[in-house]
């Protein structure tokens, strides 16, 4: 494995309900250690089959307003064909066709390039599967 490549899962518990889970500041700390200063891409996956990874602005109510129109376009409820779990589960098998399990942004000086009001998160809706994995990872 080439040094500048690093990489580490974080252990992420969501909860029983829907949730937007802000990463941003684990994502940061991640790239002080292995970016060390140096320019190159960071990439955020999700490997699971029911979550995702969205770039938006958090605490202003995006976050709420992002699970709200998941309800309005993926309603949790019996048209859904993959049938196990909860009732309307197979809407959580959906959705990391509208919000991807995976995203990667540009690393310049060790330090992500996002924008004013974005940060990054995991977007989970869920509520059978609370404990979830996702991967970082460095490419200098």
């Amino acid at each position: 494995m080439s040094d500048s490549f690093r990489t580490t899962v974080l252990h992420i518990t969501t909860g029983t309900s829907e949730a937007v889970t802000d990463l941003t500041r684990d994502c940061e700390s991640f790239l002080a250690e292995a970016a060390s200063g140096a320019d190159g891409l960071f990439n955020i996956f999700v490997p699971h089959a029911t979550a995702g990874v969205a770039i938006l602005e958090t605490g202003a109510g995006s976050d709420d307003d992002l699970l709200s129109a998941l309800r309005d376009l993926l309603p949790a409820d019996n048209r859904w064909r993959h049938r196990h779990g909860a009732p309307g589960h197979g809407r959580d098998h959906v959705l990391p066709a509208l919000v991807a399990p995976h995203a990667t942004l540009p690393v310049l000086g060790g330090r992500l390039q996002l924008g004013t009001w974005q940060s990054i998160c995991l977007v989970d809706t869920n509520g059978d599967n609370p404990d979830r994995q996702v991967r970082l990872s460095f490419l200098g």
